[in-house]
């Protein structure tokens, strides 16, 4: 028995020493070599989910904390569109939009006011330090076409509403004007805000501006326009290069011979000739221009007789063309007169044409188009700036390349109808935005 408990007890004391080494073997695993990376890829994941203090140079940083945010006229900035939007002025006719505009600007006292035309008005700010001349334009004319938005600030005027949005592009440059005023100690340089009469109207009143001879010295300009569909507040950077397309209309008679509807053969149809002439055109774009370069030929008006059973002796048609280089628009245009003019002839009519070249493409600056991008985003955020598509309609802001280079941007007003839609409205909260980028894009470019 005694032998029985002493053989026990051994392998008792041998299992536990077993036991104990083991114990010290996992232990000295664990602290050694292979512990060692496991704690530095913890401390390399650890640092990684820790936000950077300083983040990359090529990611502008957010500023929504600058200082000269408080000097926006928030609440005017809402009454002046309103305002603006309850009294609108078509094209060429905008005297009681231009005289508010013109006494806002005479209330901040150290703007200059200029009257480069008899509907638009220009505000000079010198700055305290000498240095660039930057200008910043809005366009202030209404649209013939009756609202229909059921707002409480809607139109008084019957037929004539802001249903492209120059209401709110007009109050944002007054605040931006306001803005700056008040910084006037803090600026290098000198700053034009163009209140624009006739955006909506050939030939347009940028031109009258260009050709009048009030903008002296100006290195830059500067525009926004508003654009439903895309967030409210968010700002769109628009191409380098065509930012817009180029518009030119024609106005085309088509004569032929009148004649009973029995006899057509005593005849010559104007609507079979004119059907002919419009089916021709649509192998323009197919089959002139380069794939892929943005042109549209539109027949927008095609009218002819009055009565079933009588052949008109006219018909008259009217067309927009857009495209982007100047190369195609000539082509273009040479295109259509030559259809125009043969396919006439084929049938035995005459014609006359009146064909109208009005505004050019806008030619965003490589250099103005990424300072507008990193100034957007300083003041904004970068998640707040978005490339925008090219416009496909027209701007005759393009005229201000005649003087200097241009930088045209949008901005997104929310989810509503397009522009030119009776039902057209403007998210107010995304107008502050419009502002901030406004006064940043400025400063920076002085400041550059």
């Amino acid at each position: 028995m005694k032998k029985v408990l002493t053989f026990l007890y051994l392998a008792v004391m041998v299992a536990m020493v077993l036991a104990c080494s083991q114990s010290k073997t996992e232990n000295e695993t664990k602290t050694g070599p292979g512990s060692e990376t496991k704690t530095e890829k913890q401390t390399e994941t650890e640092s990684s989910s820790k936000p950077q203090m300083n983040p990359p140079k090529t990611t502008p940083p957010n500023n929504n904390n600058a200082t000269w945010v408080q000097n926006i006229p928030t609440q005017d900035l809402i009454k002046w569109r309103r305002h603006i939007h309850q009294n609108p002025e078509v094209s060429f006719k905008e005297e009681q939009t231009s005289k508010y505009v013109e006494d806002v600007l005479k209330s901040l006292s150290n703007i200059e006011i200029i009257k480069p035309a008899k509907t638009s008005v220009i505000g000079v700010l010198k700055g305290a330090q000498p240095g660039k001349t930057v200008a910043s334009r809005a366009d202030m004319d209404a649209l013939p076409l009756q609202e229909e938005t059921g707002l409480p600030y809607s139109s008084k005027m019957k037929n004539v509403s802001h249903a492209c949005g120059h209401d709110a592009h007009t109050a944002m440059l007054l605040a931006t004007a306001t803005t700056l005023s008040k910084m006037q100690d803090q600026i290098k340089g000198t700053v034009y805000f163009i209140f624009q009469h006739a955006e909506e109207q050939p030939p347009g009143g940028a031109l009258d501006i260009v050709n009048s001879g009030d903008l002296k010295g100006i290195d830059a300009f500067f525009g926004m326009h508003v654009l439903p569909n895309f967030p409210a507040g968010h700002v769109g950077i628009l191409p380098e290069g065509a930012a817009s397309t180029a518009q030119d209309i024609f106005n085309l008679t088509i004569i032929g011979k009148g004649s009973h509807g029995s006899m057509p053969h005593l005849g010559i149809d104007p609507i079979v000739v004119g059907a002919a002439v419009v089916s021709a055109l649509q192998t323009v774009v197919s089959r002139n221009v380069t794939p892929g370069e943005m042109t549209v030929v539109s027949i927008g008006k095609f009218q002819s007789g009055d009565a079933p059973n009588v052949i008109a002796d006219k018909a008259e048609l009217a067309a927009s063309i857009r495209t982007t280089s100047e190369e195609t628009r000539k082509m273009v245009e040479n295109r259509i007169k030559t259809i125009i003019d043969n396919t006439t002839k084929a049938y035995g009519a005459t014609y006359k044409l009146e064909y109208i070249p009005t505004y050019p493409a806008i030619q965003n600056d490589a250099a103005l188009t990424t300072l507008a991008r990193n100034s957007a985003a300083t003041i904004l955020g970068k998640d707040q700036i978005f490339n925008a598509p090219m416009m496909t309609a027209s701007e005759d802001f393009a005229y201000y390349k005649k003087i200097a280079p241009v930088g045209f941007i949008t901005l997104g007003i929310g989810e509503g109808a397009a522009n030119h839609n009776p039902k057209f409205n403007v998210d107010e909260s995304a107008l502050q935005n419009g502002v901030k980028a406004q006064v940043q894009i400025i400063l920076d470019y002085l400041n550059n």
